[in-house]
Protein backbone atom coordinates (compact mmCIF):
# COMPACT_ATOMS: atom_id res chain seq x y z
CA UNK A 1 0.00 0.00 0.00
CA UNK A 2 1.20 3.47 -0.80
CA UNK A 3 2.10 5.67 2.16
CA UNK A 4 -0.37 8.19 0.75
CA UNK A 5 -3.64 6.64 -0.38
CA UNK A 6 -4.45 9.78 -2.42
CA UNK A 7 -1.34 9.45 -4.60
CA UNK A 8 -2.31 8.21 -8.06
CA UNK A 9 -1.62 4.48 -8.24
CA UNK A 10 -3.07 1.21 -9.51
CA UNK A 11 -6.09 0.63 -7.23
CA UNK A 12 -5.85 -3.13 -7.71
CA UNK A 13 -2.65 -3.18 -5.68
CA UNK A 14 -3.26 -0.29 -3.30
CA UNK A 15 -4.25 -2.60 -0.43
CA UNK A 16 -3.63 -6.24 0.60
CA UNK A 17 -4.88 -8.99 -1.67
CA UNK A 18 -5.85 -12.53 -0.71
CA UNK A 19 -5.01 -15.17 0.31
CA UNK A 20 -5.50 -14.24 3.97
CA UNK A 21 -5.31 -16.36 7.11
CA UNK A 22 -8.59 -17.88 8.28
CA UNK A 23 -8.39 -16.06 11.67
CA UNK A 24 -11.81 -17.04 13.08
CA UNK A 25 -13.25 -14.96 15.93
CA UNK A 26 -16.39 -15.22 18.00
CA UNK A 27 -18.95 -12.58 17.01
CA UNK A 28 -18.93 -9.61 17.10
CA UNK A 29 -15.11 -9.80 16.99
CA UNK A 30 -12.42 -7.15 17.36
CA UNK A 31 -10.68 -5.35 14.52
CA UNK A 32 -7.44 -5.28 16.53
CA UNK A 33 -7.13 -9.06 16.08
CA UNK A 34 -7.37 -9.03 12.27
CA UNK A 35 -4.43 -9.69 9.96
CA UNK A 36 -3.85 -7.78 7.81
CA UNK A 37 -5.15 -4.87 9.84
CA UNK A 38 -8.00 -3.04 8.12
CA UNK A 39 -7.36 0.56 7.11
CA UNK A 40 -10.08 2.64 8.77
CA UNK A 41 -8.22 5.85 7.99
CA UNK A 42 -6.31 5.98 11.27
CA UNK A 43 -3.21 7.28 9.49
CA UNK A 44 -4.54 7.81 5.99
CA UNK A 45 -7.71 9.94 6.10
CA UNK A 46 -7.26 13.68 5.67
CA UNK A 47 -10.05 16.08 6.58
CA UNK A 48 -10.97 19.34 4.85
CA UNK A 49 -13.56 20.89 7.17
CA UNK A 50 -16.59 19.59 5.25
CA UNK A 51 -18.53 18.79 8.46
CA UNK A 52 -17.42 21.66 10.68
CA UNK A 53 -19.79 22.04 13.63
CA UNK A 54 -21.85 18.94 12.82
CA UNK A 55 -23.08 16.59 15.54
CA UNK A 56 -23.33 12.97 14.46
CA UNK A 57 -24.51 9.68 15.93
CA UNK A 58 -22.89 6.61 14.34
CA UNK A 59 -23.88 3.06 15.28
CA UNK A 60 -21.44 0.19 14.97
CA UNK A 61 -18.69 2.80 15.30
CA UNK A 62 -16.05 0.67 17.03
CA UNK A 63 -14.78 -1.11 13.91
CA UNK A 64 -15.28 -1.58 10.20
CA UNK A 65 -17.30 0.93 8.24
CA UNK A 66 -18.59 2.74 11.33
CA UNK A 67 -15.07 3.26 12.65
CA UNK A 68 -13.90 4.66 9.31
CA UNK A 69 -16.87 7.02 9.18
CA UNK A 70 -16.30 8.19 12.76
CA UNK A 71 -12.63 8.98 12.04
CA UNK A 72 -13.50 10.79 8.81
CA UNK A 73 -16.33 12.79 10.38
CA UNK A 74 -14.11 13.94 13.24
CA UNK A 75 -11.33 15.00 10.86
CA UNK A 76 -13.92 16.88 8.82
CA UNK A 77 -14.90 18.83 11.94
CA UNK A 78 -17.83 16.91 13.47
CA UNK A 79 -18.38 15.88 17.07
CA UNK A 80 -19.33 12.20 17.21
CA UNK A 81 -21.40 9.93 19.46
CA UNK A 82 -20.47 6.27 19.09
CA UNK A 83 -22.87 3.37 19.49
CA UNK A 84 -21.33 -0.11 19.94
CA UNK A 85 -21.68 -3.34 21.89
CA UNK A 86 -20.09 -3.45 25.37
CA UNK A 87 -17.91 -6.38 24.24
CA UNK A 88 -16.36 -4.05 21.65
CA UNK A 89 -15.08 -1.59 24.26
CA UNK A 90 -11.40 -2.11 23.40
CA UNK A 91 -11.93 -1.12 19.76
CA UNK A 92 -14.24 1.73 20.76
CA UNK A 93 -11.63 3.24 23.09
CA UNK A 94 -9.23 3.46 20.15
CA UNK A 95 -11.84 5.34 18.11
CA UNK A 96 -12.55 7.75 20.97
CA UNK A 97 -8.83 8.53 21.18
CA UNK A 98 -8.64 9.18 17.43
CA UNK A 99 -11.64 11.53 17.52
CA UNK A 100 -10.19 13.44 20.44
CA UNK A 101 -6.81 13.63 18.70
CA UNK A 102 -8.63 15.39 15.85
CA UNK A 103 -9.78 18.00 18.37
CA UNK A 104 -13.41 16.91 18.39
CA UNK A 105 -15.74 15.63 21.09
CA UNK A 106 -16.33 11.87 21.35
CA UNK A 107 -19.22 10.37 23.30
CA UNK A 108 -19.08 6.61 23.96
CA UNK A 109 -22.50 4.96 24.29
CA UNK A 110 -22.24 1.17 24.65
CA UNK A 111 -25.32 -1.01 24.43
CA UNK A 112 -27.25 -3.51 22.33
CA UNK A 113 -29.36 -2.09 19.49
CA UNK A 114 -31.66 -5.13 19.54
CA UNK A 115 -33.22 -3.39 22.56
CA UNK A 116 -35.80 -0.76 21.67
CA UNK A 117 -35.23 0.97 25.01
CA UNK A 118 -31.52 1.25 24.35
CA UNK A 119 -32.01 2.60 20.81
CA UNK A 120 -34.29 5.35 22.05
CA UNK A 121 -31.99 6.17 24.96
CA UNK A 122 -29.01 6.18 22.59
CA UNK A 123 -30.50 9.01 20.54
CA UNK A 124 -31.46 11.03 23.61
CA UNK A 125 -28.06 10.59 25.23
CA UNK A 126 -26.21 11.47 22.03
CA UNK A 127 -28.27 14.62 21.57
CA UNK A 128 -27.82 15.68 25.19
CA UNK A 129 -24.07 15.07 25.18
CA UNK A 130 -23.45 16.79 21.84
CA UNK A 131 -25.85 19.67 22.40
CA UNK A 132 -28.06 18.53 19.55
CA UNK A 133 -28.04 16.10 16.66
CA UNK A 134 -28.04 16.74 12.92
CA UNK A 135 -26.54 13.60 11.35
CA UNK A 136 -27.40 9.92 11.75
CA UNK A 137 -25.29 7.09 10.37
CA UNK A 138 -27.13 3.83 10.98
CA UNK A 139 -24.51 1.20 10.39
CA UNK A 140 -24.56 -1.48 13.12
CA UNK A 141 -25.21 -4.84 11.52
CA UNK A 142 -25.38 -8.57 12.14
CA UNK A 143 -24.14 -11.03 9.51
CA UNK A 144 -23.84 -14.72 10.33
CA UNK A 145 -23.46 -17.27 7.56
CA UNK A 146 -25.68 -20.36 7.54
CA UNK A 147 -25.33 -23.26 5.06
CA UNK A 148 -29.01 -23.47 4.14
CA UNK A 149 -32.45 -22.12 5.03
CA UNK A 150 -33.10 -24.97 7.49
CA UNK A 151 -30.13 -23.81 9.55
CA UNK A 152 -31.46 -20.26 9.99
CA UNK A 153 -33.13 -20.54 13.38
CA UNK A 154 -35.91 -18.28 14.57
CA UNK A 155 -33.38 -16.81 17.01
CA UNK A 156 -31.02 -16.07 14.09
CA UNK A 157 -33.73 -14.47 12.03
CA UNK A 158 -35.05 -12.44 14.95
CA UNK A 159 -31.65 -11.12 16.01
CA UNK A 160 -30.61 -10.21 12.46
CA UNK A 161 -33.86 -8.34 11.81
CA UNK A 162 -33.72 -6.54 15.13
CA UNK A 163 -30.08 -5.50 14.65
CA UNK A 164 -30.35 -4.46 11.02
CA UNK A 165 -33.97 -3.29 10.60
CA UNK A 166 -35.79 -2.73 13.87
CA UNK A 167 -32.90 -0.75 15.36
CA UNK A 168 -32.85 1.49 12.30
CA UNK A 169 -36.54 2.22 12.74
CA UNK A 170 -36.33 2.86 16.47
CA UNK A 171 -33.35 5.20 16.06
CA UNK A 172 -34.88 7.10 13.14
CA UNK A 173 -38.25 7.43 14.84
CA UNK A 174 -36.64 8.87 17.97
CA UNK A 175 -34.21 11.14 16.13
CA UNK A 176 -36.40 12.73 13.45
CA UNK A 177 -38.00 15.29 15.81
CA UNK A 178 -34.48 16.40 16.81
CA UNK A 179 -32.99 16.79 13.32
CA UNK A 180 -32.91 20.31 11.83
CA UNK A 181 -33.39 21.29 8.19
CA UNK A 182 -30.09 20.48 6.49
CA UNK A 183 -29.69 17.34 8.57
CA UNK A 184 -28.86 13.98 7.05
CA UNK A 185 -29.68 10.32 7.63
CA UNK A 186 -27.36 7.73 6.08
CA UNK A 187 -28.07 4.01 6.23
CA UNK A 188 -25.81 1.10 5.34
CA UNK A 189 -27.29 -1.33 2.83
CA UNK A 190 -25.23 -3.84 0.82
CA UNK A 191 -24.71 -5.37 -2.59
CA UNK A 192 -26.47 -8.30 -0.87
CA UNK A 193 -29.73 -6.39 -1.30
CA UNK A 194 -29.36 -6.86 -5.07
CA UNK A 195 -27.25 -10.02 -5.45
CA UNK A 196 -27.91 -12.08 -2.31
CA UNK A 197 -25.62 -14.93 -1.34
CA UNK A 198 -27.32 -18.25 -0.63
CA UNK A 199 -25.58 -18.48 2.77
CA UNK A 200 -26.71 -15.01 3.93
CA UNK A 201 -30.46 -15.28 3.47
CA UNK A 202 -31.52 -13.37 6.60
CA UNK A 203 -28.80 -10.72 6.22
CA UNK A 204 -29.63 -10.13 2.55
CA UNK A 205 -33.32 -9.84 3.42
CA UNK A 206 -32.60 -7.06 5.90
CA UNK A 207 -30.35 -5.20 3.47
CA UNK A 208 -33.11 -5.17 0.85
CA UNK A 209 -35.42 -3.85 3.56
CA UNK A 210 -32.95 -1.06 4.36
CA UNK A 211 -33.01 0.05 0.72
CA UNK A 212 -36.81 0.25 0.67
CA UNK A 213 -36.98 1.96 4.08
CA UNK A 214 -34.37 4.53 3.05
CA UNK A 215 -36.16 5.43 -0.17
CA UNK A 216 -39.53 5.76 1.57
CA UNK A 217 -38.06 7.80 4.43
CA UNK A 218 -36.34 10.13 1.97
CA UNK A 219 -39.74 11.01 0.47
CA UNK A 220 -41.06 11.90 3.92
CA UNK A 221 -38.13 13.80 5.34
CA UNK A 222 -37.34 16.05 2.39
CA UNK A 223 -40.50 17.86 3.47
CA UNK A 224 -38.53 18.79 6.60
CA UNK A 225 -35.38 19.65 4.64
CA UNK A 226 -33.62 16.44 5.75
CA UNK A 227 -31.85 14.24 3.21
CA UNK A 228 -31.83 10.43 3.47
CA UNK A 229 -29.50 8.14 1.52
CA UNK A 230 -27.93 4.69 1.71
CA UNK A 231 -24.48 3.31 0.95
CA UNK A 232 -24.34 -0.23 -0.45
CA UNK A 233 -20.87 -1.77 0.06
CA UNK A 234 -19.55 -4.86 -1.64
CA UNK A 235 -16.77 -7.00 -0.10
CA UNK A 236 -15.02 -4.92 2.57
CA UNK A 237 -12.30 -6.13 4.91
CA UNK A 238 -14.01 -5.72 8.28
CA UNK A 239 -14.25 -7.82 11.42
CA UNK A 240 -17.76 -8.82 10.36
CA UNK A 241 -16.18 -11.34 7.96
CA UNK A 242 -13.92 -13.51 10.18
CA UNK A 243 -16.37 -13.37 13.11
CA UNK A 244 -18.96 -15.55 11.37
CA UNK A 245 -19.97 -13.37 8.45
CA UNK A 246 -18.18 -15.71 6.03
CA UNK A 247 -17.13 -19.38 6.25
CA UNK A 248 -13.42 -19.67 7.18
CA UNK A 249 -12.45 -20.88 3.72
CA UNK A 250 -14.11 -17.83 2.14
CA UNK A 251 -12.22 -15.50 4.48
CA UNK A 252 -9.00 -16.84 2.96
CA UNK A 253 -10.06 -15.62 -0.49
CA UNK A 254 -12.26 -12.73 0.57
CA UNK A 255 -12.51 -10.09 -2.16
CA UNK A 256 -10.58 -12.16 -4.71
CA UNK A 257 -13.58 -12.22 -7.05
CA UNK A 258 -14.02 -8.45 -7.14
CA UNK A 259 -12.86 -6.64 -10.25
CA UNK A 260 -9.90 -5.43 -8.19
CA UNK A 261 -8.86 -8.89 -6.99
CA UNK A 262 -9.01 -7.66 -3.38
CA UNK A 263 -11.53 -6.51 -0.78
CA UNK A 264 -12.17 -2.85 -0.14
CA UNK A 265 -10.81 -1.19 2.98
CA UNK A 266 -13.19 0.74 5.25
CA UNK A 267 -11.42 4.04 4.58
CA UNK A 268 -12.37 3.69 0.91
CA UNK A 269 -16.03 4.06 1.91
CA UNK A 270 -15.61 7.00 4.28
CA UNK A 271 -15.60 9.76 1.62
CA UNK A 272 -19.01 8.64 0.36
CA UNK A 273 -20.52 9.02 3.84
CA UNK A 274 -18.83 12.41 4.18
CA UNK A 275 -20.36 13.56 0.89
CA UNK A 276 -23.83 12.39 1.88
CA UNK A 277 -23.59 14.10 5.28
CA UNK A 278 -22.12 17.35 3.99
CA UNK A 279 -23.71 20.32 2.29
CA UNK A 280 -21.82 19.28 -0.84
CA UNK A 281 -24.51 16.59 -1.14
CA UNK A 282 -27.31 19.17 -0.96
CA UNK A 283 -29.22 17.80 -3.99
CA UNK A 284 -28.84 14.11 -3.12
CA UNK A 285 -31.66 12.21 -1.43
CA UNK A 286 -33.33 8.84 -1.83
CA UNK A 287 -30.20 7.42 -3.45
CA UNK A 288 -28.28 4.20 -2.90
CA UNK A 289 -24.55 4.63 -3.52
CA UNK A 290 -22.91 1.37 -4.53
CA UNK A 291 -19.25 0.89 -3.58
CA UNK A 292 -18.95 -2.70 -4.69
CA UNK A 293 -15.54 -3.20 -6.27
CA UNK A 294 -17.02 -3.31 -9.76
CA UNK A 295 -20.06 -5.50 -9.09
CA UNK A 296 -22.53 -2.62 -9.38
CA UNK A 297 -26.08 -2.53 -8.07
CA UNK A 298 -29.30 -2.78 -10.06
Amino acid sequence: MSEDRLTMQDPRFQYPRPPFDRQPQSPPGLAARMEPKPDHGEASYRGHGRLAGRRALITGADSGIGRAVAIAFAREGADVALGYLPSEEADARDVVALIEAAGRKAVALPGDVTSEAFCRALVAQASDALGGLDTLVINAGRQQTRPNVEAVSSEDFDRTLKTNLYAMHWIVQTAVPLLPPGGAVITTASVQAYEPSAILIDYATTKAGIVAYTKALAKQLIEKGIRVNAVAPGPFWTVLQPSGGQPPEKVEQFGAHSAFGRPGQPVELAPVYVLLASQEGSFITGEVYGVTGGAGIA
